[in-house]
């Protein structure tokens, strides 16, 4: 297996529409042999809208892989001095999640998380999927591309023609992404991979 016995965590962010693709994905982790752990931000675990009820999302991902998500700063500061997670990914991860992560700050459980785990020197991985990616979010990305121990799923416009600005992850790609990340690379090509292309 790909993964096996890698520590995982996946820290979800409020992208609602993405979220049953995120759950498809934490299946396949744990089918490749990760030991997965989920994070969920304030809203993630608390709005409901029109793609589903957050509790229902977060018993979902318990079944799925055996662990109560953390749902606390509390629980999430526990990351840093405990080393628990060999990767964190955020998936997905909102451009309001992204701008406070460039900026520094920690005031949700998934900001803590990834504050926590960068501190171990360890990859964090970015599954992003925002309506302003080419817009106001676009420094943002790009400092969180200088970032170090920083990487992305490569992602691509998935509506130019109504949503320019938006921007959305190729989640097929998330292992191996994972992979390269654990190695300490950049997967590429990371803009406009051919598998986005007419995508709508």
């Amino acid at each position: 297996m790909k993964l096996g016995n890698k520590r995982i965590g996946v820290a979800m962010t409020g992208s609602f529409c993405t979220f049953a693709k995120a759950i498809g994905k934490i299946e396949d982790l744990v089918e490749e042999g990760a030991k997965v752990q989920t994070i969920f931000s304030d809203a993630a675990q608390v709005i409901d809208s029109r793609f589903g009820k957050a509790k229902d999302f977060v018993s979902k991902v318990t079944e799925i892989t055996g662990q109560e998500p953390m749902r606390t700063i509390e629980q999430a500061e526990v990351i840093g001095p405990t080393a628990c997670f060999d990767l964190v990914v955020i998936l997905p991860c909102t451009g309001n999640t992204m701008a406070k992560l460039a900026n520094g700050i920690t005031d949700t459980p998934v900001l803590m998380a990834a504050k926590a785990h960068l501190r171990n020197g360890k990859p964090l991985l970015i599954s992003m999927a925002t309506n302003d990616a080419m817009g106001m979010n676009f420094r943002n990305i790009g400092h969180l591309f200088n970032c170090k121990n920083v990487y992305f799923v490569p992602f691509g416009q998935d509506d130019p023609i109504k949503k320019p600005n938006s921007m959305i992850a190729e989640t097929d790609l998330l292992i191996p992404a994972m992979l390269e990340a654990l190695k300490g690379r950049q997967i590429q090509p990371v803009i406009g991979n051919w598998k986005m292309q007419g995508k709508k």
